[in-house]
């Protein structure tokens, strides 16, 4: 990408678009293109179609999606799966009807098989059953993937697909009905302390591990995978560590300052019990992960507490 090509992020308010808007000003882009939702609903092919035709656009980061944990996924089955097959559909085709130089669709690490050995390596895609409390979205994002694959076989497309572990950073979703766990705990956490509450609850029994992925990290591999990457196979972004959600609590607690208990709700559904991806494809390209966890993790809650912008 040269610093004058017109990019067109998709999802620019997301966390993950967010951070891919925020790295592209700071490389010093100058030719960026985005719409909230209210003024392009990506739903809407006709709308969609009609946005590239006139903007010419000549590269995207496809970071549109529905997204949420498992309470939302578990409540709202249908408009995770249509939402997204909508949205993903549309940029593309529209796409590839309009000439765009190179696209880079996100995946994500849910969508492996609930049981993948562990490290996921890309090829587990689609070689055993999915985790049954996201199914939906994961059906919709595997269909993403193969639609980019095909169009790259069918008609000499660019469209490259990225698998991202699980992301937290600026942006991100403090909503305890919809939010992903990392969020979900640094807020319970907060309002367990300034409520003075004696313990916190935290869904599942503590046991499930979790690799968590900064952002702005993610953002750095986006751009890069633009300017580096060609396969027509999907390709893992991740730190390569992980954590159990007991050990993420307990570090969430001592960062916060909560002095009270943890309370494991085991009635609550675990999900995967591992979600570890190999990076060594991405590694040995080139690109590695920089932001620890524990830096991560403070600089998230001095914005949430403070509503400081984060700066790593």
């Amino acid at each position: 990408m040269n610093l004058n090509s017109k990019i067109y992020v998709a999802g620019h308010r997301g966390l993950v678009g967010s951070a891919i808007l925020r790295t592209l000003v700071t490389r010093g882009y100058t030719n960026i293109v985005y719409r909230t939702s209210g003024e392009l609903d990506l739903r809407k092919r006709e709308d969609v179609l009609r946005f590239f035709e006139a903007e010419k656009v000549d590269y995207v980061f496809l970071a549109a999606a529905k997204v949420g944990g498992i309470a939302a996924n578990n409540d709202y089955p249908a408009d995770f799966i249509r939402d997204n097959l909508l949205i993903q559909t549309n940029v593309i085709d529209a796409a590839f009807q309009c000439q765009v130089r190179k696209l880079l669709f996100l995946g994500s690490t849910c969508i492996y098989p609930k049981f993948a050995p562990q490290p996921i390596k890309e090829e587990y895609l689609l070689s055993g059953v999915l985790e049954p409390t996201n199914e939906p979205y994961a059906i919709a994002k595997i269909a993403g993937i193969s639609m980019c694959q095909s169009y790259n076989r069918q008609y000499g497309t660019r469209f490259i697909a990225a698998m991202p572990t699980n992301m937290y950073g600026p942006n991100d979703n403090f909503d305890l009905k919809s939010s992903h766990v990392l969020p979900a705990l640094i807020r319970k956490f907060h309002e367990a302390k300034e409520s003075r509450s004696p313990q916190v609850e935290v869904w599942g029994t503590g046991t499930p591990r979790r690799e968590f992925l900064h952002s702005d990290d993610l953002a750095e591999a986006c751009l890069y995978l633009m300017e580096h990457y060609e396969d027509n196979e999907i390709i893992n972004i991740g730190v390569g560590k992980d954590i159990a959600i007991r050990e993420l609590a307990e570090l969430i607690k001592e960062l916060v300052g909560y002095e009270g208990d943890i309370v494991f709700n085991a009635s609550i559904p675990d999900g995967t019990p591992r979600k570890l991806v190999d990076v060594t494809k991405i590694n040995q390209l080139g690109w590695k992960a920089g932001i620890s966890l524990e830096e991560g993790l403070r600089a998230v809650y001095s914005s949430f507490y403070q509503g400081d912008p984060i700066k790593l």
